[in-house]
């Protein structure tokens, strides 16, 4: 890959992140004024609005060729990465299950969240 073409898709990635990154603490915040402390409604909401997001933005790029590298970039590793990790996840399960690797998905959902758990507790542990 062209190095030019490289740090310009790192400059969008960044810059989508940091409006992710706001998108997700304004939401936060004002769920959080709104609903109180009795639920993570952040980030839940967070969650399912990049769950779609990610489904929408990805099959309206898709077949865009080269053009739409950059708002991939941009868009879906960088907005929607700074205001969830969880979009990630759930767009690679669309992958897997739109492909001829469909049973992957279930695998793959299952182990990130067992394990995932795991690990946060097992972190959790290990700092105490």
């Amino acid at each position: 890959m062209n190095p030019a073409i490289w740090w310009w898709q790192l400059g969008l990635v960044m810059a989508g992140g940091a409006l992710g990154a706001a998108g997700r603490f304004w939401i936060g915040g004002w769920l959080l004024r709104q609903l109180g402390n009795g639920f993570p409604w952040g980030t839940f909401a967070v969650n399912l609005i990049g769950s779609f997001a990610v489904g929408y933005i990805a099959v309206l790029l898709e077949g865009r060729g080269p053009s739409a590298l950059y708002l991939r970039a941009f868009l879906i590793v960088g907005v929607l990465g700074g205001l969830t990790t969880f979009s990630a996840l759930m767009l690679e399960c669309l992958l897997f299950a739109r492909s001829q690797r469909s049973e992957l998905m279930l695998v793959y959902l299952s182990a990130s969240i067992v394990l995932g758990l795991a690990l946060v507790w097992a972190g959790s542990r290990a700092a105490t």
